[in-house]
């Protein structure tokens, strides 16, 4: 195919093939599937990559058109079919694509991606079409219960940056799986102790999870205090001395925490007091594993956390929004390309600048990766990519030309390893 030109609407993608090399994705996808870069199976986890980035569930030989240049940059002549997606998901277990996960983790944290200051633990439920027995939740009050997937991501809410997930079946409360992501968060991070600072829900406040970040993880914990009544009366006892005035309508206490009633207390407790009146202040409480400063943890630090909601509103759409099936290893491996493609999008957007750097991954999907249209062909070592009437790239244009050269002097191999070592260059006409 690539002795042809090819033309279609779906060459926007090979955009992503410069990050995929800066990132060192073909090494990555190497390792998880166990198999040398001559063989089928990385260009198979590479076609899976690519779908999560056009923010479709499948482009699969038996429903979509091919020749339309999408396979030939999986380093494929054809569209992958269901049953190889799915013997190449069932051969890889949980704990390949865990190590897949950190090796990309340690990737982006050498390119600056990560901050590795303060970090979101977020549940995120996805929506399941499995026919199995599945607990159910509802989206909102008002709306009947659904199947849901349960997830857990770690998100630098400085960059708004995912680090790792876990997945589980619904049965298992998010605090029982909170130690394995930590886990993978330490393995990717190598944090100092202290270094790092978890902002949690309230659905993490216990006594188990409390105990374990302390005595097992470099990082401290800060998560908010339920409303419980023995924890109301708790903080209604406080005399108002032991409050500082921050500012009109805020003071602040603090004071050591225990869990039980006789427990020891090895944590502290931030108090939140807003109001100017006696009669009118509201009171809340958050827990942390450490002694940290008041007002830098409720008002800078903490309401960061929700930066992870704004990063799934932008790019769940990349494959997090659904789960078709309950098969873990199956939906490790389909949500882990996606966290791929998440990494190489999140590259190029730092190129393509306002306005095209704010759309979400659907727009982007749709606008950029399939809506120009262009022809590839190849020029003695260079794969020549034309874009026609590119108005959304007229003016970071510059960016993607003399590809090869300006990749040498990133310290990036130009040559394509699942495209015949060949060089890949841009032109607009």
């Amino acid at each position: 195919m690539l002795a042809d030109k090819i033309s279609g609407t779906l060459v926007g993608i090979w955009l992503l093939v410069p990050e995929y090399l800066r990132l060192g994705i073909w090494d990555l996808l190497c390792g998880w599937t166990g198999k040398a870069g001559e063989r089928v199976e990385p260009r198979l986890g590479l076609q899976l990559v690519n779908e999560a980035a056009l923010c479709v569930s499948r482009i699969r030989s038996n429903c979509s058109l091919s020749q339309k240049g999408f396979e030939v940059a999986n380093g494929l002549p054809f569209l992958a079919s269901d049953t190889a997606i799915h013997e190449l998901l069932a051969a890889r277990t949980i704990a390949d694509t865990e190590e897949l996960q950190v090796a990309l983790g340690r990737l982006r944290r050498a390119s600056g991606h990560f901050q590795g200051r303060l970090l979101a633990v977020d549940p995120h439920h996805l929506h399941s079409s499995s026919k199995r027995q599945m607990r159910r939740r509802r989206p909102k009050p008002e709306l009947p219960a659904e199947k849901t997937s349960q997830s857990l991501f770690c998100v630098d809410t400085d960059t708004w940056q995912p680090l790792c997930f876990v997945l589980s079946s619904s049965s298992r409360s998010v605090a029982q799986e909170v130690p394995r992501l930590l886990t993978l968060t330490q393995d990717i991070l190598a944090p100092a102790p202290g270094q790092a600072l978890l902002l949690a829900d309230s659905e993490h406040f216990g006594a188990a999870l409390f105990s374990h970040v302390a005595t097992h993880t470099p990082f401290d914990l800060l998560a908010p205090q339920p409303a419980y009544p023995v924890y109301r009366r708790q903080l209604e006892q406080l005399t108002p001395e032991a409050f500082t005035h921050r500012w009109a309508g805020l003071a602040t206490a603090k004071t050591p925490f225990g869990f039980g009633k006789h427990g020891e207390q090895p944590y502290t407790r931030i108090v939140q007091r807003t109001g100017e009146r006696p009669g009118q202040f509201q009171l809340k409480a958050f827990v942390c594993t450490s002694d940290r400063e008041e007002v830098q943890a409720l008002c800078e630090e903490y309401p960061s956390r929700w930066h992870a909601e704004e990063f799934f509103n932008a790019n769940q759409g990349l494959g997090w929004r659904r789960a078709g099936t309950m098969n873990l290893n199956i939906r490790y491996g389909k949500m882990t390309a996606a966290l791929l493609a998440q990494a190489g999008i999140h590259q190029l957007r730092q190129r393509l600048g306002h306005p095209m750097a704010g759309w979400n991954a659907e727009h982007l999907g749709k606008s950029l990766f399939q809506g120009l249209d262009g022809d590839v062909r190849v020029h003695k070592d260079t794969i020549l990519v034309t874009f026609y009437d590119a108005a959304p790239l007229a003016d970071v244009a510059h960016l993607f030309t003399d590809l090869p050269a300006r990749l040498e002097s990133e310290g990036v191999n130009p040559r394509i390893p699942w495209l015949h070592n060949l060089k890949l260059d841009f032109r607009f006409r």
